[in-house]
């Protein structure tokens, strides 16, 4: 990543999109569709763990899973692992055939990258299993990165790829797709960064990194909870994600990252 890209004042408009767009992935460019809280109820049975009822599945979509097992759902830490390989298998066999992408992503990352942005996902889902659902809706070539947490969720603290949570991993595809931006404009020119997602880790790992975080209302996040999180804004539609994208806000209003 170049140092010597200066940062913009806050407040400056512009037209255009910025240089660096990272997106979440479930929940706000694929629609799980069933596929996530399906595999949920089918591992907690499994293990002859509770189910709970479908908002409070719905909430785990976006967390760190194991976490979300242990804090969200209250499954016993010795049981978490078993119901994790569980999870997966089921996902992995018919969860994700159950996704559908949400109505203009397509066109909308078309646009984007015809327009020479740069695009990135960062996901809590493992990457390897990421890079699989994008190439399965035929995504995938539209992202120069693709970052999500280690195939291994079993790591733990201390490991070098271990990566705890949403600030880490939208570092590490901030750092990678700004690094490949910056190949691509003039020695010293600005590169101007943005978060989209539609949970509260979104936007906190983006703030934790120097970004604003535009939420999509067509997510999991529970009412009120993007805004309660200092969201920069929220959309309804990709036309009205497209011409965020492309404004930047008022003063006072959040700006985008500037690397």
């Amino acid at each position: 990543m170049s140092t010597a890209i200066p940062a913009t004042p806050a407040g400056i408009r512009r037209d255009g999109p910025p240089s660096v767009v990272l997106f979440d992935l479930d929940g706000t460019l694929v629609d799980p569709a069933g596929g996530i809280t399906g595999g949920l109820q089918y591992a907690l049975a499994a293990m002859d763990l509770p189910v709970p009822g479908i908002d409070e599945l719905n909430a785990v979509i976006g967390p760190k899973l194991a976490d979300a097992l242990l804090n969200m759902l209250g499954v016993p830490a010795d049981k978490v692992d078993a119901v994790i390989t569980a999870y997966r298998s089921w996902y992995a066999e018919q969860g994700m055939a159950m996704s559908v992408v949400y109505p203009g992503i397509d066109g909308l990352l078309s646009q984007l990258k015809d327009d020479g942005v740069h695009l990135a996902v960062a996901t809590q889902k493992p990457e390897p299993l990421a890079k699989t659902l994008l190439a399965h809706h035929g995504l995938d070539d539209y992202f120069v990165t693709i970052k999500g947490s280690h195939a291994d969720e079993n790591l733990s603290p201390g490991h070098p790829e271990y990566r705890p949570g949403k600030m880490e991993i939208i570092a590490a595809a901030l750092a990678e797709t700004s690094a490949l931006a910056a190949l691509h404009v003039v020695p010293g020119a600005r590169i101007e960064a943005v978060m989209v997602g539609d949970r509260h880790q979104d936007v906190h790992g983006a703030s934790h990194n120097g970004l604003d975080c535009i939420g999509v209302s067509w997510g999991f996040a529970a009412e009120g909870e993007l805004a309660a999180a200092g969201v920069t804004a929220v959309v309804h539609s990709t036309d009205e994600l497209f011409t965020t994208l492309n404004a930047q806000t008022a003063a006072g209003e959040g700006t985008r990252g500037d690397l």
